[in-house]
């Protein structure tokens, strides 16, 4: 009985956060670029599932991790929102 090689897997590609803008740039430019990024991993998982379903040549574990990549940068967006709104109301609350 002869077994067939293993196929080879190839890692998956990384998130990677990139240094921080200059001070001069605007925060609405760098909440606007994490809102693109997290859209673009929304974008590729959905592709992925599709390509999936319609048999393209997608593979399964390609099609969840890009999922999971997807499901983590929106709870870690949502973690980030909660927290600003926490500090936001906190600061409301204070008296002078």
């Amino acid at each position: 009985m002869q077994v067939s090689p293993l196929p080879s897997v190839s890692a998956p590609d990384t998130l990677t956060i990139n240094n921080p803008a200059p001070s001069s740039a605007p925060f609405g430019d760098a909440l606007r670029n994490a809102v693109a990024g997290i859209d673009g991993l929304q974008q590729q998982a959905s592709t992925a599932v599709e390509g999936l379903l319609q048999g393209t040549g997608v593979d399964v574990h390609d099609a969840m991790i890009a999922t999971q990549k997807a499901d983590m940068a929106f709870e870690l967006a949502l973690a980030v929102r909660n927290k600003a709104v926490a500090a936001y109301q906190q600061v409301m609350g204070m008296q002078f």
